[in-house]
């Protein structure tokens, strides 16, 4: 497990805005980052909306969804107007973010002018129980399609409340 850089981010969705994770409260005892390649990624859009589903499922387990999209305020507001998402949606334009969770970006200086190419989709837990968050879990993805079920991620926390 390694240690967790705080952020802040602005939130166009529910909760805080500016988001931090410095800023939540004790209760929630995991954060499920959901790190999106960009605005147009049609798998991201669909994530997004699923994990909206069941965002219940989540907070059941004391954890926290959060979307971050490498994108400017407007586009990421774009998404919230569209699909009206209840957790945090957070605008990191510069994907500076992203870049401290080690978002993996295909084709590196490439990557920047090709969705084929750029920003792997990532999901990191940060557990908060301790003293300081750590990253439980992470899942890099190597493709647009390479992203953990939802399942699985509920069933990684549920693993992670046992211990």
């Amino acid at each position: 497990m390694s240690s967790v850089s705080d952020f802040s981010l602005a939130n166009v969705a529910t909760g805080p805005d500016p988001f931090t994770l410095s800023g939540l409260d004790d209760d929630v005892e995991f954060v499920v980052l959901f790190f999106q390649r960009d605005h147009y990624c049609t798998n991201c859009r669909s994530q997004v909306q699923d994990l909206a589903d069941r965002v219940a499922e989540f907070r059941e387990r004391d954890a926290e969804v959060v979307s971050i999209v490498p994108e400017p305020l407007d586009r990421v507001e774009e998404w919230q107007s569209r699909y009206d998402l209840p957790y945090p949606l957070l605008a990191d334009p510069g994907a500076s973010v992203g870049d401290d969770y080690d978002q993996p970006v295909r084709f590196g200086i490439l990557g920047a002018f090709s969705d084929f190419f750029g920003r792997m989709p990532t999901v990191v837990i940060v557990d908060r129980r301790g003293d300081e968050p750590v990253v439980a879990a992470s899942h890099r993805g190597r493709s647009t399609f390479d992203r953990p079920d939802i399942d699985e991620l509920l069933g990684e926390l549920d693993e992670l409340r046992s211990t």
